[in-house]
């Protein structure tokens, strides 16, 4: 398993913060990697809602399906899977004076044969992190 982690600070409420970042259709504004992210059904968007997204890493696109599985005040989990990758955002929310404090963590869990290149992808995984930080930062801030 490889893991990524982001902890930095947005000038947006917490409520505003986590009501944008729970429609995971927004990751084609926030995520580097994103091509397109599609919703998959209609109605809220709750514990059990699902997107298609599209994503490119290395030159490669793929293909996840994420499913909401955790909504909370200050914690949304998203998990993506397809028969290559398990892949989980879990994105802890803090108000400060001024903002937010979000915390980033995406857990990449490689299957089969992808589980051998897992060691070789940790510096491409950790410069996309900064990537997706700095991007989630500015679209945020300028909500």
């Amino acid at each position: 398993m490889t893991d990524v982690q982001r902890t930095f600070t947005v000038n947006q409420p917490i409520d505003k913060v986590v009501t944008y970042l729970k429609d995971f259709a927004n990751t084609e504004r926030w995520d580097p990697g994103t091509v397109t992210t599609t919703r998959l059904g209609d109605g809220p968007i709750e514990i059990g809602a699902r997107w298609r997204n599209i994503s490119e890493f290395r030159g490669r696109k793929t293909q996840l399906e994420y499913t909401l599985t955790r909504a909370e005040p200050s914690r949304l989990t998203f998990v993506g899977k397809n028969k290559t990758v398990t892949s989980t955002d879990d994105l802890h929310f803090r108000e400060i004076e001024g903002g937010t404090e979000i915390s980033y963590q995406a857990q990449f869990e490689f299957q089969g044969l992808a589980r051998l290149v897992t060691p070789f992808l940790k510096g491409a995984l950790e410069k996309l992190g900064d990537q997706t930080e700095e991007q989630m930062r500015a679209t945020v801030n300028a909500l």
